[in-house]
């Protein structure tokens, strides 16, 4: 079901342009140090997210993921949620846990942080305000996870119509087994709105 790539760009859809933005979700040192939460594949997909970024510091925008400063402070199956990662609220977790890993939070101007409270960076105004302003209409997606987060992410920006650029080498998950489900599932069944391609080709691609 895949279409066939542009023989110049190697991705489908053709080249990209002043209109792209890179959509860095989760990169925080929550996930990279050795929390509940930690991902051990951060740290080896963080040299292809810092390519883009270092490329397209001003079209970079990074979604940190804030939890709350107690389980009460959020609704329905949330609560129950941050019951069961108490550990992880606001309340008890360093608050430097939640910053952009270094390296990233270095290139914060000329890119942007939005902070966001769910899985989907499209339920806060200040992303969609954001992407209007500049007229973005592709967004070039990295980050964490690939089954959780960025699932969200990629899901509202095909829903709200934006091309989207999974760049595969720079995605990291908790499971194998299931970044690689959910690559499969963005190639076979979104292969109209969602391309899957590596930093490099991207970067070859995308110009202004």
């Amino acid at each position: 079901m895949q279409a066939g790539s542009d023989s110049t760009t190697g991705l489908p859809h053709g080249p990209l342009g002043p209109t792209a933005a890179h959509l860095c979700i989760d990169m925080q040192t929550v996930f990279a140090e050795r929390t509940d939460w930690h991902l051990p594949w951060l740290e080896r997909v963080l040299p292809a997210v810092l390519r883009l970024a270092r490329a397209h510091a001003d079209h970079t925008i990074f979604t940190r993921f804030v939890p709350p400063e107690r389980p009460e402070d959020m609704s329905g199956t949330w609560r129950r949620y941050y019951r069961r990662w108490r550990q992880m609220t606001l309340e008890r977790l360093d608050p430097a846990m939640v910053e952009l890993v270094p390296e990233l939070a270095a290139l914060v101007p000329p890119a942007t942080v939005i902070d966001k409270r769910l899985y989907s960076p499209f339920v806060e105004p200040a992303l969609r305000q954001h992407l209007r302003a500049r007229h973005i209409d592709t967004l070039i997606v990295s980050g964490a996870e690939t089954d959780v987060c960025v699932l969200a992410t990629v899901l509202g920006a095909v829903d709200h119509g934006y091309r989207v650029i999974l760049a595969t080498d720079a995605l990291c998950s908790a499971s194998d087994r299931t970044h690689d489900a959910l690559l499969t599932l963005y190639r076979e069944r979104f292969s109209e709105q969602i391309e899957a391609a590596e930093t490099a080709a991207i970067l070859d691609a995308w110009s202004g």
